[in-house]
């Protein structure tokens, strides 16, 4: 079933910076020869023409204005020199030039732009001025005609006064056309970070040839490890590129530093093998904690990354103890102190950080179910996160972060819309970059509750409740209570939807189609309670038997699918069952069938649309066929996640890894306030393990940086890794979510290459009664060699506990319960089956087995 294409972030601040593109005004005349458009520019007039603002003061001297700036200035434009009434033409070149210098190490805003609200820009430009004066250079191209343009130089946003001294400034027409022309390494196109040693290996070489291409494989020194042709694919749409196939999934060598040549070319560096995505999984899931609000980031966890406090009520920050609703729209204050910051900017959406936690809560709870999941990978101690020594798996712990302040975005009993959730906090309006968070000054503001709000808030709270219940049972209830109250309140208000419009200082995240998450809502609550009104809910729904596996598979406005996996993989006794679990399967065939067509081993993107966010859609695909093979156990399945991660770590057009700190040419000005060391050098780049957006080839979505330098691009090339491009290279944490998820996944499969012990389980539940049933394990050992000290481990179905067991000793910590001392502590013949079983509580749902039982030896 067709989708529509997903509503992303920021969509109506896009739009209206694009609106210049139809701006009509009187053209100015073009002109036959290169004229300067700057008056006195170089200042031997003193400062006549120019315009600065009442808080800067100044002389000129020697052609140079000197400026003083003040310090304590939140944003670029409190302090602003500038020239106005500056006439463009449209498709007409400019190249602004001029020298500048500064008292101390600093960046400052360039910008040629209408002087009226929405600020559209022709150019912005971001110089990092030093000591000694610097020429400049910047060349763009008017996408309107514009008698008014302005000039501005924005030099605010220091803590400590400076001077800004600035000389030989033009602006002359006639300029060459700028061409971006981004470095795109070698042309065999290759995943830098690494192969599964007996999974897929595939490179993409880009060439004009049209017979297959001799290609070798060397290792760190140099030698010869195997050769073979390429496969000619020819012209590709998605890249512009004419492209053949290299397919070395035959080599068994493990290693690092590992080359491929062909076409006389040579790719990145790669290993096969190794622990690089166990590196991935942690930097991903720690990846979060420095976007916590409400904490300050303690630089020992996350060294590099230390910074105060945002958002506690400390000055400059208004806080987020008590915020009032945005208009006077309500009479209260919420304290919606904690949570994550969405993304660059200080804001905090439910609907975004609900799907967020949900899918890093899926990383522990596949962790507990998937035949190949490995739930001590995520214990109490694996993350960069200070809540070490509670026993609790660290991804828990992060996820309870971003849950607390979920439930606090909850209306008060009481009130009009009691049980509902608002649907987002931030500012009041857009602040620059850079700003940390502890010196936003801007008022924070509720915006009206809304019914996705609260579903999400609901199918969030519910997961929690699920997975908390063995660490923290009172918060576990608490959960429960809220995804309850929020269901009853969404039933209640079904149809308060969240415009597709916003106030400056945050998106919209608009929805009026809330039947999915009504339907992800009713999954979770039924998943975690097993009661009968949210089966019947799930049943009745009409998106239960519809095809939830287009473009993309979900996101946060389209969350059926998400659904249907944790039906699928979650044990419970949903009738029909079966079928879920034949629609993810399906689904996962549907991607494979894309990705098998591609020359670059990629589902997504087949419709030629590259959507924001893109490449976050890679990754939700990639979730489906993950647990199609969690569900199956066919290895097309687990090849398939390994060659789509392929394209994300550099297998693709631009030769990029989209992830910071992974691979020889990695995405790292990510656009945000904080990880902001294009802008200023004493602030870092965004840390390991974060993912970039990623190509976005709707034009009507395109920041100023993408209006500029991607005109005509082929959809995998519409993509800059420069921090103004919110549009194709902002971070946000439901980006990182399936990052996780994935980056797990991999790092388990690598886990589990050796092979595993030789035995066959049969899980049986035998009988059961209102309170308690019965469960039998036979374990046969389906091998030649005998087993020792033979192991089985699973995870209790929610609603169950263990009374007593017989023949074996079961020890439970958390959701895990361990069998050992099977076969009385002996070897485990071959062809051998040893019995043993328990006797168990349960709660009024039916007894169910789990999801996957697996073996290990001592």
């Amino acid at each position: 079933m067709p989708r529509t294409a997903p509503r992303r972030r920021r969509f109506v601040i896009a739009v209206m910076a694009s609106l210049a593109l139809g701006a009509a005004a009187a053209p100015a005349q073009a002109q036959d020869e290169p004229a300067d458009l700057i008056i006195n520019g170089d200042f031997a007039s003193g400062n006549t023409g120019w315009w600065s603002t009442a808080n800067l003061t100044g002389a000129v001297a020697d052609g140079e204005w000197c400026v003083d700036v003040p310090g304590g200035t939140a944003n670029a434009w409190d302090a602003i020199v500038g020239q106005d009434s500056l006439p463009l033409v449209t498709g007409e070149s400019y190249e602004l030039r001029f020298t500048a210098r500064a008292s101390t190490d600093v960046s400052v805003r360039a910008l040629v732009q209408r002087p009226v609200d929405p600020w559209p820009t022709a150019v912005e430009e971001l110089p990092l001025l030093g000591t000694e004066a610097a020429s400049f250079s910047y060349s763009f191209t008017s996408a309107a005609d514009w008698t008014d343009a302005q000039l501005a130089f924005q030099i605010g946003r220091q803590a400590e006064p400076w001077q800004f001294c600035l000389s030989e400034v033009q602006l002359l027409t006639g300029a060459e056309p700028p061409v971006y022309e981004p470095d795109t390494g070698p042309r065999v196109r290759v995943n830098q970070v690494a192969y599964f040693p007996d999974g897929p290996k595939g490179a993409t070489l880009v060439t004009d040839a049209t017979d297959p291409v001799p290609w070798q494989l060397h290792d760190a020194a140099g030698a010869l490890v195997a050769e073979g042709d390429s496969a000619p694919h020819g012209a590709e749409s998605t890249s512009g590129e004419s492209v053949h196939v290299i397919d070395f999934s035959d080599v068994s060598a493990t290693g690092e530093g590992f080359t491929i040549t062909a076409d006389g070319e040579t790719s990145y560096p790669f290993a096969i093998g190794g622990n690089a995505y166990g590196d991935l999984a942690v930097d991903a899931m720690s990846f979060y904690y420095p976007m916590r609000s409400g904490l300050a980031i303690d630089d020992a966890i996350a060294p590099g990354y230390g910074r105060e406090a945002g958002h506690v009520d400390v000055a400059p920050n208004q806080g987020d103890g008590a915020v009032p609703c945005y208009d006077d729209a309500c009479d209260y204050t919420l304290d919606v102190t904690g949570g994550w910051y969405d993304a660059g900017d200080h804001g905090k959406y439910v609907v975004n950080g609900g799907i967020s936690v949900a899918q890093l809560m899926s990383v522990y709870e596949r962790a507990l179910h998937a035949p190949t999941g490995d739930a001590a990978r995520l214990a109490d101690g694996s993350l960069r996160i200070p809540e070490h020594g509670d026993g609790v798996p660290d991804v828990l712990d992060e996820a309870r972060w971003e849950m607390e302040f979920l439930l606090s975005m909850q209306v008060p009993a009481g009130e009009e819309l009691a049980g509902m959730a608002h649907h987002k906090i931030h500012d009041e309006n857009w602040t620059g970059l850079p700003l940390m968070p502890a010196d936003d000054p801007q008022a924070r503001y509720l915006y009206p509750p809304s019914t996705a709000a609260t579903l999400n808030l609901a199918a969030a709270a519910a997961q929690a409740s699920r997975l908390f219940a063995r660490y923290d049972a009172e918060f576990a209830a608490e959960c429960l209570e809220a995804a309850e109250t929020a269901w009853a309140a969404a039933l209640a208000h079904p149809d308060l939807y969240a415009p597709e419009t916003s106030p400056a200082g945050g998106g919209p995240y608009g929805d009026s189609n809330v039947t999915d998450e009504f339907y992800w809502a009713a999954s979770e609550l039924f998943l975690t309670t097993g009661a009968k009104p949210y089966e019947e809910f799930v049943l009745e729904s009409k998106l239960h038997d519809a095809d939830s596996y287009g473009p993309g598979a979900f996101y946060w406005g389209s969350v059926a699918a998400l659904a249907k996996l944790d039906l699928a993989l979650v044990p419970n006794a949903l009738p029909g069952r079966d079928d879920v679990v034949a629609q993810v399967v399906a689904g996962a065939d549907h991607y494979l069938e894309l990705q098998a067509a591609s020359p670059w081993g990629l589902s997504y993107g087949s419709n030629g649309t590259f959507d924001w966010g893109s490449n976050s859609s890679v990754l939700n695909e990639l979730v489906v066929v993950a647990t199609a093979f969690d569900l199956t156990g066919e290895a097309q399945y687990r090849d398939g996640v390994m060659s789509g991660l392929d394209y994300l770590l550099g297998r693709n057009a631009l030769g990029n890894s989209y992830v910071t700190g992974y691979g020889s040419h990695d995405s790292h000005n990510m656009h945000s306030r904080w990880f902001a060391n294009q802008l200023d050098p004493n602030l870092p780049n965004p840390p390991a393990g974060t993912l970039a957006g990623g190509p976005n080839s709707v034009t009507a979505t395109w920041d100023p940086v993408a209006q500029r330098w991607l005109n005509g691009c082929a959809p995998q090339r519409c993509y800059i890794d420069d921090i103004g491009s919110w549009a194709t290279n902002e971070l946000t944490v439901n980006w990182n979510a399936p990052l996780a998820q994935i980056a797990t996944f991999a790092a388990d499969q690598l886990a589990t290459v050796a092979a595993s012990p030789s035995c066959e389980v049969e899980y049986k539940i035998n009988g059961q009664w209102p309170g308690g049933f019965n469960a039998q394990i036979l374990v046969r050992n389906t091998g030649d060699e005998s087993l020792e000290g033979l192991k089985l481990r699973w995870a209790l179905p929610t609603g169950q506990s263990i009374v007593h067991s017989w023949s074996v000793e079961l020890v439970q910590e958390g959701h895990t319960v361990t069998a050992t001392e099977l076969a009385g502590g002996q070897a485990l013949k071959p062809g051998r089956t040893f019995t043993f079983g328990f006797i168990g509580d349960k709660d009024a749902r039916t007894a169910v087995a789990p999801a996957s039982v697996t073996c290990s030896t001592a």
